[in-house]
């Protein structure tokens, strides 16, 4: 069986300190049946600049205005060729051997149709130092309910599923990445594996945790698309699981001050 082709999408704006570490990531991964995209929201600065150093790395680049970064994603998944379609934003990176793991998962399992792994939050400005630990674990139904979502950028999805489904809902402007993996796992239920182990390291000071509004927002927006699919929107019952769940997360964060576990 030949091993399939992934799709890797970046999308980035503004992003000129951060970007090269991104690509470099995907440059060492030790899989060559790889496709990467990048796609550049017309960034002011440097960042193109810094995209372009690594051209060699990519296969599709695109800088143009968009209408957010949910727009850009989906302009990376009507590009993408390949079985398998993932996403790693412009100040996040992946731990080397990752897109191996996520081949082979999806290997063993041709019926296969997702999966997802850890991921955990850094500081800014030294990416070895672990704030947040976000350990994953096995889809249940109503997980959804519970403030439970796997971490999106390691969650890889066959290119299918979105032909099938759909891609990003633009009325969600902050939390459509949630919503989109409500929809495949919880209405839809497509087969998904939880494969332990960081896959992704993330920058603190994204757009979802950059201010107490947005993460307000956000949560918002994600009891909306619970009533959207017909789950249980309770609004206390929602945050304080959610919350309880971010506390263990941050307590973990004190005991990994490296993200090195496979």
């Amino acid at each position: 069986m030949s091993e399939p082709k992934i799709s890797v999408i970046t999308v980035v704006f503004n992003n000129e300190d951060t970007i090269a570490d991104t690509i470099e990531s995907v440059a060492i991964q030790d899989y060559s049946n790889l496709e990467y995209i990048v796609i550049d929201g017309l960034s002011k600065d440097r960042t193109l600049d810094r995209i372009k150093e690594r051209k060699e790395i990519i296969s599709k680049l695109v800088s143009e205005e968009d209408a957010g970064i949910y727009d850009a994603m989906n302009k990376g998944i009507a590009l993408a060729t390949g079985d398998i379609i993932g996403f790693i934003n412009g100040d996040d990176f992946y731990l080397p051997g990752t897109l191996a793991k996520v081949a082979k998962t999806f290997e063993n399992d041709p019926q296969l149709e997702a999966c997802y792994g850890d991921l955990c939050y850094v500081k800014q400005n030294d990416p070895q130092t672990v704030v947040r630990h976000w350990r994953s674990s096995p889809f249940v139904p109503t997980a959804f309910e519970k403030g439970w979502a796997p971490p999106h950028p390691t969650f890889f999805v066959r290119r299918d599923v979105y032909e099938r489904f759909g891609s990003f809902d633009l009325d969600y402007r902050i939390a459509a990445d949630v919503e989109l993996m409500m929809r495949f796992l919880e209405r839809h239920r497509i087969s998904s594996q939880y494969v332990p182990g960081v896959m992704v390291k993330m920058r603190m000071g994204g757009t979802t945790n950059r201010s107490l509004a947005n993460i307000v927002n956000q949560n918002k927006e994600i009891l909306r698309a619970l009533r959207s699919h017909s789950l249980n929107a309770q609004l206390f019952g929602f945050l304080s699981k959610k919350f309880l769940s971010r506390g263990v997360q941050f307590v973990r964060g004190k005991f990994h001050t490296s993200t090195t576990e496979g």
